[in-house]
């Protein structure tokens, strides 16, 4: 047996016990680290207590034991996280540059998402991607286990798929009955849930996916010209919630809490809220949540308001992008306003549309749509998110005669498969405009392409399934690629420039019926997209004389997107200012909500 190596004192006591409950080691005893290993190594499944609550573990190299917990947990598709003994372990099965390096080895110990190498893993790890997401040992627990394993194991947050974690011995033995095989339990209390936060390096930048343990609850203090900033609290989004306290000229942005559509994850918000409260002895104002009146966190803050009798603002889920981004780059708040390009897969607009593919102008307390993509319908609402095809023949259907698409494309498969649809019935709908609101989301967008190429065109199972497997199929062909030659179209119409994309579908279905390769397909698509951000901020940027750009929202967490529009804009002399320590997705939505409701106080005062 390998002599444990020299750790302080792991907890006040832990030990291993199996499902049924009964202890398998004494209290602090090493050998219960080490029959762990052997579990592990056996094809168990092993929940284990950490900081911020309870993770699942098995064998990263047994494709029996992953799929096991998969099907377990119900997760069938997701990325499964992964921790390794140390940087040269990971560097066998992934690339990991100088940052990544020192990202992995820094204090916060987060997830990095690397390139993976061919490296003999399941596929099963991460069935959609070419990336593996790996942390180190960040407890004295996992140290020992790690150092007695010395393989990686795949470490997913101790949950069923879309709960929260466990965080209490009992909840974990109830909760993760079924899925467990043993537990490895201590005996500290976990207060306050954390998951793992997750990060990314593109162009040399670090950009934080999901913010959690190891960065919250750092504060960030707000620009020049908020100083006197107070008694804000944001309530964040539906999706990826996090909140946000303004004290003190200080940004308080919680933990990545998650998708309030979930009971569970409502109470665990609601706890969370409290908790901060009594932490940082704040009692607000004003209360500011997303425009959406359908969002959760949006009906919680108005009750909130009642309840204390407190001021209630709302902001444009796009214009708070925009905003979180300014503070983030320490932008002034008397600074001019700047170019935004915000993608993302929703947010109530203005007009009282859903938005996501879009370009404005603006700062912290005012933001004007200069330009969007041309809004198609989503055909049976919320249906077309988790459907794919339906975005697609949505796209069709607006753009082409079908009958003329079934003549000359008869033989692609995916004409075939659309087909089959009850599209009599989606006419009939989009027509009469039932339950097809209209959309310029750039991630309906991209399901559209996604699902024309074959890739889960049926259905996902986790919001950006379809959008993250586009992007692992471009990879391979971007760099030997290009944009399809005229495949947007932009046009002013009442002031607002439109991007349509009749032609880049064309070429799409021409490539299909010629049997071009797919991989080809989306790195073209790709390129088509780049291009054509690029030159309707170049337009935007001749019309207003500005020069600064703000890219932003879910979408630009597509590494290929963000690295070529970015490096084409400034290689054309632009200022490209990115999110990268709060989420570009909805998880630093709350960080802009506060700023912006902050400036306009500040202004009225």
């Amino acid at each position: 047996m390998r002599k444990p190596i020299a750790a302080p004192c792991v907890a006040r006591r832990f030990w291993l016990e199996d499902s049924t409950g009964q202890k398998l080691t004494r209290d602090n005893d090493y050998a219960g680290i080490h029959l762990t290993a052997d579990v592990l190594r056996q094809g168990h499944v092993v929940a284990i207590k950490g900081l911020g609550g309870f993770h699942l573990a098995c064998d990263a190299s047994n494709a029996e034991a992953v799929n096991t917990l998969r099907q377990r947990k119900q997760r069938y598709a997701k990325p499964f996280a992964l921790m390794a003994s140390n940087v040269e372990q990971i560097e066998v099965y992934a690339y990991v540059n100088a940052i990544e390096r020192q990202v992995l080895q820094g204090k916060a110990a987060p997830i990095v998402i690397l390139t993976a190498k061919n490296h003999g893993l399941p596929r099963s790890i991460s069935p959609d991607s070419d990336a593996l997401g790996f942390m180190l040992p960040y407890t004295p627990l996992h140290s020992l286990l790690m150092h007695a394993f010395d393989a990686p194991i795949v470490l997913t947050s101790g949950n069923r798929s879309e709960q929260p974690q466990c965080i209490d011995n009992d909840e974990a033995r109830s909760q993760l009955a079924g899925i467990a095989d043993y537990f490895l339990l201590h005996n500290r209390a976990i207060v306050n849930r954390l998951d793992d936060s997750v990060v990314r390096v593109s162009n040399g930048n670090t950009h934080l996916l999901r913010r959690a343990r190891g960065y919250c609850p750092e504060a960030l203090r707000l620009p020049p010209g908020f100083e006197a900033a107070d008694g804000i609290l944001a309530m964040g989004a539906e999706l990826k919630n996090s909140f946000c306290l303004i004290k003190q000229g200080q940004a308080i942005v919680a933990q990545h809490v998650g998708d309030l559509e979930n009971a569970t994850v409502q109470q665990d918000y609601r706890q969370a809220i409290t908790l901060y409260r009594q932490l940082h002895d704040f009692t607000p104002t004003c209360i500011t949540v997303d425009k959406h009146p359908g969002y959760l966190s949006s009906q919680y803050g108005q009750a909130l308001t009642q309840q204390e009798q407190l001021a209630l603002s709302s902001v444009q889920h796009h214009h708070a992008h925009l905003a979180a981004c300014l503070a983030e780059n320490a932008i002034s708040l008397n600074a001019p306003p700047v170019l935004a390009a915000i993608f993302d897969g929703l947010g109530l607009g203005d007009d009282g549309q859903l938005w996501g593919g879009e370009f404005f102008l603006g700062d912290y307390r005012r933001c004007e749509r200069l330009a969007y993509f041309e809004p198609i319908a989503m055909l049976g609402g919320s249906q077309a998110i988790r459907e794919p095809w339906r975005n697609s023949y949505a796209q069709l259907a607006h753009y082409f005669a079908w009958d003329e698409l079934k003549e000359n494309y008869a033989d692609v498969a995916f004409i075939q498969q659309l087909n089959s649809k009850p599209l009599a019935l989606l006419d009939t709908m989009r027509a009469k405009k039932l339950n097809s609101p209209l959309s310029s989301s750039c991630g309906r967008w991209f399901d559209a392409f996604a699902a024309a190429l074959g890739v889960h065109a049926e259905t996902i199972s986790y919001e950006g399934q379809a959008a993250v497997a586009l992007e692992t199929l471009a990879a391979s062909a971007f760099v030997q690629e290009s944009a399809y030659p005229n495949a947007h179209c932009l046009t002013l119409h009442n002031q607002h420039f439109i991007l349509s994309w009749a032609n880049l579908w064309r070429y799409v279905l021409d490539d299909l019926k010629q049997c071009v390769a797919t991989q080809q397909i989306a790195a073209r698509i790709h390129h088509s997209l780049v291009a054509a951000t690029i030159e309707t901020l170049l337009t935007l940027s001749l019309k207003t004389g500005v020069s600064d750009v703000v890219l932003s929202g879910g979408v630009f967490q597509n590494r290929l997107l963000l690295e070529a529009v970015s490096n084409g804009l400034q290689r054309l002399g632009k200022n490209v200012l990115l999110p990268k320590q709060y989420p570009m997705n909805d998880g630093g939505l709350a960080l802009g909500q506060a700023a912006i409701v902050s400036a306009l106080t500040l202004f009225r005062e």
